[in-house]
């Protein structure tokens, strides 16, 4: 399984696109971060963004997309700006049918370092150990695109509540109550 992780931003998105199996091991194919000029305007950055992931999804033909969701920031417009972010990068990945996953940011700190309150720094360290680097990928950006990627390939290591086995949930409380139909 190959997954394009990004940390979406209007400034720095950072993107990471990792191969690995969830009980396989985990190699990191490419990070980096896609920039744009704070000087244009936002539609002309939007595009930059919208075809550089285009340009990583030709490149590595991932099977799936996991992307950091959207956080409530203090500042409104920030939030909204980042919306805008994430719709143009969720467009290209549909327009390519892959599989998109959002997940929340204490999601992707919980997957890939064990706590929700993760640190930056405790979350760069998870992601070198995990994909064995000899570095910290840098900048900050790239390691979070990458860290979203691994905690999509690593959510699958864990069982869905609900999905034991042999156990259907909602027929087995029906029929403690001993009401039938």
């Amino acid at each position: 399984m190959i997954v394009l992780g990004i940390d979406p931003g209007t400034a720095a998105t950072g993107y990471g696109v990792v191969a690995g199996e969830p009980f396989g091991s985990l190699s990191l194919i490419e990070c980096g971060v896609i920039r744009t000029t704070a000087r244009d305007p936002l539609p002309v950055r939007l595009r930059e963004i919208y075809d550089d992931v285009c340009e990583l999804i030709t490149r590595h033909h991932p099977d799936a997309l996991s992307i950091e969701d959207v956080f409530y920031a203090r500042n409104v417009r920030t939030t909204v700006v980042l919306g805008h972010a994430r719709g143009v990068i969720l467009l290209a990945a549909e327009q390519a049918h892959i599989e998109i996953h959002e997940y929340p940011p204490a999601e992707i700190k919980k997957a890939v370092v064990g706590t929700g309150a993760a640190t930056k720094e405790q979350v760069q360290f998870m992601v070198t150990r995990l994909l064995r680097l000899k570095s910290v990928p840098q900048p900050a950006d790239a390691a979070d695109g990458a860290a979203a990627a691994l905690a999509h390939i690593m959510s699958a290591r864990l069982p869905r509540i609900g999905t034991v086995q042999g156990v259907n949930h909602s027929s087995s409380r029906k029929g403690s109550r001993g009401a039938s139909s």
